[in-house]
């Protein structure tokens, strides 16, 4: 247990993504620059249990914390794959089976003891980042996405984070695009989520036959292909384009939005997949207000979340309701 009682406001929060594909943490400074940057794979192992689990997170941070000189620290923000129980954080991360009702943050507060420890979802905490010191900063109402092993939002209205009644608002990836499209891990048919996920988008080339029968192939090999003219590669990415565009579409008419900043590893696809995202935006969102929605590249890129969640320190008062 680190016994940090008096939190310096000076200093920079311990900010830490917990994703399915990597555990990530960093030491990020009041103004938003982050100042130390570490990350490892999240393990996957067979039987691999939850403590288990828990004792590489404890080490990346270990890590970090120590070869930044040990600072003082000004609260612990963290980001977390969903879903989970809000705010206590008991989290059952779709795409880490090891924790199921792991209480992540009853284990940091006891680890970090006298210093603020905040968890919200990840998808929300890019969110947030993006609206704090991204690609919607000076703007009141902003939708930030992920788009990457899953698909998840955060919601920003009238300047403030909106959580919901269960701390779920601007999950965006389970808006149905395509009710008659492929089962969802949650148990509907055709949610954002099911077409547009990294994996799942994957599955869907390997049928129309890129790469059939590999099991190693990523998203990003998907990308790579559509680049060089792979016409099943770039239908998926306008698959996964047209689903988001009419997504973003119906949460635009729904919240009047200014900006939708969209980060996440299938983001770096860059046109491949923003043109037809773009097209089938402009196709469903009609209204007047809007049409001047600006969709856009998360400003911060790999690192939204991580900032995001040092803003759940830094600027509680827009970001966070529940102390």
């Amino acid at each position: 247990m680190i016994d940090l009682t008096s939190p310096d406001p000076t200093s920079p929060v311990l900010a830490i993504d917990i994703g399915g594909t990597k555990l990530a943490a960093a030491l990020v400074e009041p103004g938003g620059r982050v100042a130390v940057y570490d990350r490892v794979d999240t393990p996957q192992a067979p039987g691999l249990d939850a403590d288990g689990l828990w004792r590489t997170l404890e080490s990346l941070l270990d890590k970090l914390v120590a070869d930044a000189g040990s600072p003082r620290l000004a609260g612990v923000g963290v980001g977390c794959g969903g879903p989970m129980t809000w705010p206590a954080a008991e989290v059952s991360p779709l795409n880490i089976p090891a924790w199921q009702g792991f209480p992540l943050r009853e284990r940091l507060r006891a680890r970090y003891a006298g210093l603020p420890v905040r968890i919200h979802n990840d998808a929300i905490c890019v969110a947030v980042g993006e609206h704090w010191r991204g690609a919607g900063r000076g703007r009141g109402n902003v939708l930030g996405m992920v788009v990457s092993t899953g698909v998840g939002g955060g919601l920003i209205l009238d300047g403030r984070l909106v959580d919901g009644a269960s701390g779920n608002a601007g999950h965006i990836g389970h808006v149905v695009v395509d009710p008659d499209g492929p089962p969802c891990k949650c148990g509907g048919r055709g949610c954002l989520e099911a077409v547009a996920r990294g994996p799942g988008l994957v599955a869907w080339a390997q049928e129309q036959g890129w790469r059939p029968g590999r099991r190693d192939v990523t998203g990003v090999e998907l990308a790579a292909d559509a680049r060089r003219g792979h016409p099943v590669a770039i239908a998926a990415m306008r698959r996964a384009g047209r689903a988001i565009g009419i997504a973003i579409a119906s949460a635009t008419h729904l919240c009047d939005l200014e900006v939708a900043a969209i980060g996440g590893g299938l983001s770096q696809a860059g046109a491949l997949l923003f043109d037809p995202l773009e097209e089938a935006f402009r196709t469903h969102a009609r209204m007047e207000f809007a049409r001047q929605v600006q969709v856009v590249p998360a400003a911060l890129g790999q690192t939204a979340g991580l900032i995001g969640a040092a803003a759940l320190v830094f600027a509680a008062d827009r970001y966070w309701s529940a102390d």
